[in-house]
């Protein structure tokens, strides 16, 4: 957004996200999974054209693509936003829902929780919690990972931490045998957590302007302290019940990725 780019440095970004595109149209992977801020405003029609034709590519190259909304995908006009998203796709409930890819159960939450009544969040947390318990009674899933937009904990001196996301989210996912992952997006950097013995991620490198972290003191102790990629995307994928994890940041000239931070759970 433009009133962004008062305070943040623009660094082609836009060419960075199409970057993004290409590479993983060429890695072609099985899914896609989009976390929110898939446009700058998801009520204008004219933001969309670059996403839809990148779907469409997907859409021939054969890649599943499963997204969660986030704040900008519903901002200033959150039905017009929700009904311009929910046509790219329509596989989505806005009140959860899940997918599996390799026998690894991704649940999808939508952390917009002023889009939703009291009665459609107590469903989501149904939802969540219900999945959470028969993904981990059944055998055919090996691990399972949580994804939202807002992120549960977050050192960004901008957006920062989502309370309701702690508060709703979390405790579920650390009682979970087989969750593994809690992804997010929402702060525009990369970060590492590990909070009562279970990963959390921050992945929000995919076109948004860069934004500063607390450093000193940290208010949340970062693991990827010397990662700090402006783009980025992240690949995860299974062995047995391991899941390897890289994330590949596109090179200052952008004219390509390098494999980055890497670890296996």
């Amino acid at each position: 957004m433009w009133i962004e780019a008062l305070f943040l440095k623009q660094r082609n970004n836009v060419k960075a996200t199409q970057a993004i595109f290409r590479e993983i149209l060429q890695r072609q992977p099985q899914t896609l999974y989009w976390l929110g801020d898939i446009v700058v405003l998801g009520y204008k029609n004219a933001a969309w054209p670059m996403v839809d034709t990148f779907l469409a590519n997907c859409e021939e190259a054969g890649v599943d693509v499963k997204a969660i909304m986030g704040n900008h995908d519903v901002m200033g006009r959150p039905k017009k936003g929700q009904r311009n998203f929910q046509k790219r796709f329509p596989d989505h409930v806005p009140t959860g829902y899940a997918h599996v890819t390799d026998g690894v159960g991704v649940i999808l939450l939508n952390s917009n929780f002023s889009t939703l009544t009291v009665q459609q969040q107590a469903e989501q947390q149904t939802f969540y919690e219900d999945t959470l318990r028969a993904y981990d009674d059944d055998p055919e899933i090996r691990a399972v990972i949580v994804t939202t937009h807002y992120a549960p904990f977050s050192n960004s001196r901008l957006v920062g931490s989502s309370k309701p996301v702690q508060q709703r989210f979390v405790m579920p996912y650390q009682a979970s045998k087989k969750a593994k992952l809690f992804i997010t997006g929402h702060a525009h950097a990369f970060e590492k957590f590990e909070v009562g013995g279970k990963v959390f991620l921050v992945i929000g490198g995919g076109g948004g302007l860069h934004q500063p972290l607390h450093r000193n003191p940290f208010k949340y102790e970062d693991r990827a302290i010397d990662y700090k990629p402006m783009f980025h995307y992240l690949t995860v994928w299974r062995e047995e019940d391991d899941l390897h994890v890289c994330s590949h940041r596109l090179n200052d000239d952008q004219k390509g990725f390098t494999d980055g931070y890497g670890f296996v759970i």
